[in-house]
């Protein structure tokens, strides 16, 4: 019997990000691809494998041929911000069958400059069909689901509006280290209670930034690995999980899926989350970023809210960093989020974070990391756990 081949992250890259108002998607997704493919040091005609959501009605299909790509085995898989994880995941069981050689993921999306321009993309569609027919009526807007379920985990634990303004506080302070970040100036936990309420109890600050921006993931086999010009940084394990569509499905508010994938990832990995160095955490709400720990075991249900006090999550001082490029509470947020974690984690395996670089309290650098991505309003979640040679 022959041993499945490991898979390895070598090729990690954004493309311009924030505030890009002279690109297409198209453009972003193009960038995001050749400069990870540099970053890496191999040429695309290496990559065998392609994995791409979000745009167009065929994305793997339109995506790879605007990038001149003719892969062998596609995923286009489309679970909201958890995709790239659930993705990633795919990726490395094709890679570990035999199926790919090396497979590139590859987001790319105009959200801000849409909005300015007045746009309507169809990118992401909530509209009153299938179960959604119950809610969209009455004006159940994503925010408002997100807002419901905090308020629900504030009556069942005493979870306080100062404990959430933490984590928007802490992934500022990450942001002002991170010089791409589109919000670099610190907050404090008044700043976040004054804003202008959003949907109760969120008030802007609450409430991820929208950006413009893409990303890129090249994950290979390990014989190929020995080819790069970067450290490979190994995918351990994963799992995926899917919860509900309509909120009346959801047995519990206050847990979310990925108490489910991070329990397969860490189970397959062989690893705990007491030993993880830093998580990269999909946080378009505070509370995403504050039940995601307590759902991948950093906590016990209902410890959230003091587990993130006293400034837990930061790069500097943190007992555990999280989010430790600003997040998208911070940095930058163009839709779907999920791939931003993975290039994040991999940046800080590396070594290459430079300001905003996490240390272990002996000062070398994280050995293990986790990015976990939630889709939907808490419909679906991907978690997978990273690790350095």
């Amino acid at each position: 019997m022959v041993a499945p081949r490991k898979a390895a992250v070598v090729g990690v890259a954004l493309s311009d990000c924030g505030r890009v108002d002279d690109a297409t998607p198209y453009a972003l997704h193009a960038q995001a691809a050749r400069r990870a493919l540099a970053d890496a040091g191999l040429d695309r005609s290496v990559v065998d494998g392609f994995a791409s959501a979000g745009l167009g009605t065929l994305a793997p299909v339109e995506v790879a041929e605007y990038l001149g790509l003719r892969p062998t085995w596609v995923d286009s898989t489309s679970v909201g911000g958890s995709t790239w994880e659930v993705m990633a995941a795919h990726a490395a069981d094709a890679i570990a069958a035999g199926h790919a050689r090396a497979v590139l993921l590859v987001y790319g999306s105009t959200a801000r400059a849409d909005v300015r321009a007045g746009r309507r993309t169809g990118t992401l569609s909530f509209g009153a069909r299938g179960p959604l027919q119950f809610e969209v009526p009455y004006g159940h807007t994503l925010i408002a689901k997100y807002a419901m379920a905090a308020r629900r985990h504030m009556i069942e634990y005493g979870t306080t509006i100062e404990q959430l303004a933490e984590v928007a506080v802490q992934a500022r302070a990450n942001a002002a280290l991170n010089p791409e970040a589109m919000f670099r100036t610190p907050v404090t936990v008044d700043d976040v209670l004054a804003g202008p309420m959003i949907a109760d109890p969120f008030t802007k600050l609450h409430c991820c930034v929208r950006s413009d921006g893409g990303a890129a993931v090249l994950l290979v086999a390990q014989e190929y690995a020995r080819d790069c010009r970067t450290s490979p940084v190994w995918v351990l394990g994963s799992g995926e999980s899917v919860s509900h569509a309509a909120m009346s499905e959801w047995p519990d508010f206050s847990v979310s899926p990925a108490a489910e994938s991070g329990r397969l990832a860490f189970g397959r990995a062989g690893v705990r989350p007491s030993e993880i160095h830093l998580a990269e955490i999909y946080d378009a709400f505070t509370y995403m970023t504050l039940v995601t720990l307590e759902d991948l075991g950093f906590c016990g249900k209902g410890e959230g809210g003091a587990f993130v006090e006293k400034g837990r999550l930061r790069v500097e001082g943190g007992e555990l960093p999280v989010n430790t490029d600003g997040g998208g509470l911070s940095a930058q947020h163009p839709g779907m989020r999920g791939l931003f974690l993975l290039v994040e984690a991999v940046r800080q395996l590396r070594g290459e974070c430079a300001q905003r670089q996490v240390r272990r309290t002996d000062g070398s650098l994280p050995r293990l990391a986790v990015a976990s991505g939630t889709g939907g309003w808490f419909c679906s979640s991907g978690t997978v756990v990273l690790g350095a040679e």
